[in-house]
């Protein structure tokens, strides 16, 4: 009999594993599962340019509607699935309904965390993560209108710089001392702050936010500081947390979401997790890695699909992403979670850098501010895991490529 496979969150890593399934042969009953109305879709746009109006939705989509059902793939859409059940190999729906499956993957992302601030719930108060919050964003956007973002992290930034390209006033309230600070370190976000203050955003760093404010609607917001910023809307972007309540108490471990292996496999037989919700073991860095990105949420939904078909390989990605800010293109690779070193490539005063985060002399990650090559470049460092001298690395003269030895 042919088997059944449902794929639990038709987010981007959802998305692509079933692509993958059929692209690979799974010529067996498939179910996409998600809790949005809409088709599996990339969501940087919608901080950028979907956000500025500058790109239709349906370029996001992983595919569109009518591949779906060419290759005969069951979509549960709107409808969010409320539990895992292993024992009967079994994932139950909001509405009722009981999918039986063979192997089941967990790829339900992550949602965003909502700090306990008093006010939060007024009318005007944003956050951004699927479509529908992106459109309600969209909706409040005019020349001259005044918005406060809460949160300078990636989102955050995002949508700082797409809002004052759209001739708003934006006013930046950050916790820490400079954009990014707690994943790119005080020396990359002080560039980072810099651009934002130059292209005349209010940066209000190292303040929490206290309270927001107004009859109904929002109209300001108050900072621990005391200041009072007043407002038309608020975008909230705090960081965000895995979706794993599908799996709780099911017996599938969980550590800052789904603890997986190299191969996408989770502590359940038949239970696979990919994308922002898997907390994998990645073979080159030897830890646990959970990363957010679009590359690693394509890629890792792949190769989940494909260690659903018994083809899987250790999954080994040098995590990647980039982030568009005005007309500066920032990229990342690797992945750091302390350093002892930061060598630095170039200029941080003039924009064009790139940045390794260095641990006993090894290369744990680098982010590069409009030098792309040089970050491509760096990738094969970081897959080494060999100790590299500072000099060489910080070196324009010396190619970055020959620092890593070749393989016999």
């Amino acid at each position: 009999m042919l088997e059944t496979f449902v794929v639990v969150g038709a987010s981007l890593a959802g998305g692509t594993a079933a692509v993958t399934l059929r692209e690979e042969g799974f010529d067996g009953r498939l179910v996409l599962v998600g809790a949005e109305p809409e088709l599996p879709y990339e969501r940087p746009p919608l901080s950028k340019e979907y956000l500025r109006g500058e790109a239709p939705f349906e370029k996001s989509l992983v595919r569109p509607p009518e591949w779906y059902r060419e290759h005969e793939i069951e979509l549960r859409l709107g409808t969010p699935a409320l539990r895992v059940d292993p024992a009967e190999r079994a994932v139950e729906l909001a509405g009722g309904e009981r999918i039986l499956y063979d192997k089941v993957l967990v790829a339900t992302g992550a949602r965003n965390r909502r700090p306990p601030i008093p006010g939060l719930e007024l009318e005007g108060v944003h956050d951004l993560r699927t479509l529908a919050d992106a459109d309600r964003i969209r909706a409040e956007i005019a020349p001259g209108r005044k918005a406060v973002v809460v949160g300078m992290g990636f989102i955050g930034s995002e949508v700082t710089a797409s809002l004052r390209e759209q001739g708003l006033d934006v006013a930046a309230v950050e916790g820490f001392q400079v954009p990014l600070q707690r994943v790119l370190g005080e020396e990359v976000g002080r560039t980072l702050a810099a651009l934002h203050a130059d292209h005349g955003v209010q940066t209000i760093l190292g303040e929490h936010v206290a309270a927001l404010e107004g009859s109904g609607r929002v109209e300001r917001v108050v900072t621990a500081g005391g200041r009072r910023l007043d407002c038309d809307f608020v975008v909230v972007g705090v960081g965000v947390e895995p979706v794993t309540d599908v799996v709780a108490g099911t017996g599938v471990e969980l550590d800052d979401g789904i603890l997986v292996d190299e191969l996408c496999r989770t502590s359940v037989e038949g239970v696979f997790a990919a994308g922002d919700v898997a907390n994998h073991h990645h073979p080159i860095f030897r830890r646990r890695v959970r990363v957010e990105h679009w590359l690693n949420a394509i890629e890792q939904g792949a190769a989940a699909a494909r260690s659903m078909l018994g083809k899987g390989s250790p999954y080994e990605e040098i995590h990647w992403f980039w982030s568009d800010q005005y007309d500066e293109n920032l990229q990342y690779a690797g992945h750091h979670t302390g350093w002892d070193e930061l060598v630095v490539r170039g200029s941080l005063e003039e924009r064009k850098f790139v940045a390794f985060y260095v641990t006993n002399g090894v290369v744990q990650a680098a982010v590069a501010l409009n030098r792309g090559r040089d970050l491509r470049r760096s990738i094969p460092l970081i897959r080494a895991q060999a100790p590299v001298d500072p000099g060489a690395l910080c070196d324009e003269d010396i190619d970055l490529r020959t620092l890593v030895a070749p393989t016999i």
